[in-house]
């Protein structure tokens, strides 16, 4: 990945740093935040991984553990199928999958979270998020079901994995994982979309104090939060 940007917030005690494979007007891009004097979190069980698609796992891997990375599970066909993967971890445990994929325009291409009502969830990303259900595919024999959404093709766009693990309905979220972060042309009117599908506002719609791009936060029916961002506020903020 390449640094794109870094923000240092003194007054709020925070430093924020987007990496990514592309522009952030063009890609989906990892917000990594440090929180002065903090240097441990917990990652809980509800929060899966990052997928990145690469064109060769295998020599991927090997790159990795050159440099120092931890492979957590090395590159090989996935359990019950022929897609190549394997598992990396960053320095404070965050999971990265690797995914054999030919060129993509989008490398930065999965976010996988834990839900306890996969059909619950998937009614809700459609109607409050107004994505896609993709694909979904099931797994009785390693008991778990995933959900893929998104607003495009996965071979094209980043898209939400969401894994249901058979009679598993509530998952510890830590205090790691922040948010997904959605752009919106108008943040008031997809926030009141969000609140009419069930969503749990957390901050109402309005300018960020200090950078005045618009902004809402809200939550899905498991408690994991979305921000949805204007996207001219959010074009402005880059220039």
């Amino acid at each position: 990945m390449k640094l794109l940007r870094k923000r240092d917030i003194p007054e709020e005690k925070y430093t924020n740093a987007f990496l990514g494979y592309g522009p952030e007007d063009t890609h989906f891009v990892v917000e990594l935040t440090y929180n002065y004097g903090v240097d441990k979190y917990d990652i809980g069980t509800g929060f899966g991984h990052f997928g990145i698609a690469v064109e060769d796992v295998y020599k991927t891997v090997e790159l990795i553990k050159a440099k120092g990375g931890k492979v957590t599970r090395e590159a090989g066909p996935v359990k019950g199928g022929k897609t190549v993967i394997a598992f990396v971890e960053d320095p404070d445990g965050y999971k990265f999958e690797l995914i054999q994929r030919a060129s993509t325009p989008e490398p930065l291409c999965q976010v996988m979270l834990r839900v306890g009502d996969l059909d619950r969830s998937i009614k809700f990303y459609e109607k409050a998020y107004g994505m896609q259900l993709l694909r979904t595919r099931d797994n009785p024999e390693y008991k778990y079901t995933i959900a893929m959404l998104g607003y495009g093709p996965e071979e094209k766009s980043a898209v939400m994995e969401l894994t249901y693990n058979y009679g598993v309905t509530e998952y510890e979220k830590g205090n790691a994982y922040a948010q997904v972060a959605l752009g919106t042309d108008d943040v008031y009117k997809t926030a009141e979309a969000v609140r009419q599908a069930g969503g749990k506002l957390t901050r109402e719609p309005g300018p960020l104090p200090g950078i005045n791009t618009r902004i809402f936060a809200c939550l899905d029916p498991d408690g994991w939060k979305t921000v949805f961002v204007d996207n001219k506020d959010f074009l402005k903020e880059l220039e």
